[in-house]
């Protein structure tokens, strides 16, 4: 595993060398690639200038040496193909292994943790957490149920009683006379001041119903 981390940054760097090495060649030839053009056509040019002067042979020593530089312009651009191949593959392949690596390391980390955290630790978590849920739900159970003189009350009973009381008021509503139109105002002559009937006294009936209405209240 050692042997393998220290190689993997010397494989690397051999391989981004290679790249950087073939990219430089297939720069070169291409610069050669067009010399070579150039030279070709400059031998095109001559050839007429020899040809208007009249001058076959010298116009054919030209075409002769346009078709050399021809020929290696051709066995450049084949050159430039296989760099080109060349290149396409080594890129291929470092991506190839940049993934493997990259899958390698995912794995070799997913062992780690797993050896770090099993499915025994896991169960025995989970137990210790349902144990725990149920401790504390028994002891919320256990602080709602009453005690003392709160827990002889009969829960039946006391809604039996909120029921009476809710229909005695209903009855003393139903019971009580309509409210009645306010009385027609009465014109007092100018200078007397109308006397306020006198308030009518509260029956004992009436003030046990105020009694009662306000412990409903409450």
């Amino acid at each position: 595993m050692i042997a393998r981390l220290l190689g993997k940054p010397k494989q690397e760097a051999n391989a981004l060398a290679t790249l950087d090495k073939l990219n430089e060649t297939l720069e070169m030839l291409e610069k050669k690639e067009g010399v070579l053009q150039k030279k070709a056509s400059a031998e095109v040019e001559k050839a007429k200038e020899y040809t208007k002067a009249k001058n076959k042979r010298a116009a054919i020593q030209c075409l002769k040496r346009k078709r050399l530089y021809e020929e290696q312009i051709g066995q450049l651009a084949n050159f430039q193909l296989r760099i080109h191949d060349q290149v396409i593959m080594l890129e291929g392949a470092k991506a190839t292994t940049e993934t493997v690596d990259a899958l390698r390391s995912g794995a070799a980390a997913m062992k780690a943790m797993q050896k770090v955290t099993n499915i025994d630790d896991v169960d025995k978590t989970m137990d210790e957490i349902n144990e725990q849920t149920e401790n504390m739900k028994q002891i919320q159970e256990a602080l709602a149920t009453p005690i003392g003189a709160a827990a002889d009350f009969d829960e039946d009973e006391l809604e039996a009683e909120l029921e009476e009381l809710e229909g005695a008021e209903l009855e003393e509503q139903l019971l009580q006379p309509a409210t009645t139109a306010p009385a027609a105002s009465v014109q007092v002559p100018s200078g007397r001041v109308p006397t306020r009937p006198a308030p009518q006294k509260r029956t004992q009936e009436e003030d046990e119903l105020a009694a009662l209405q306000a412990e409903m209240a409450l």
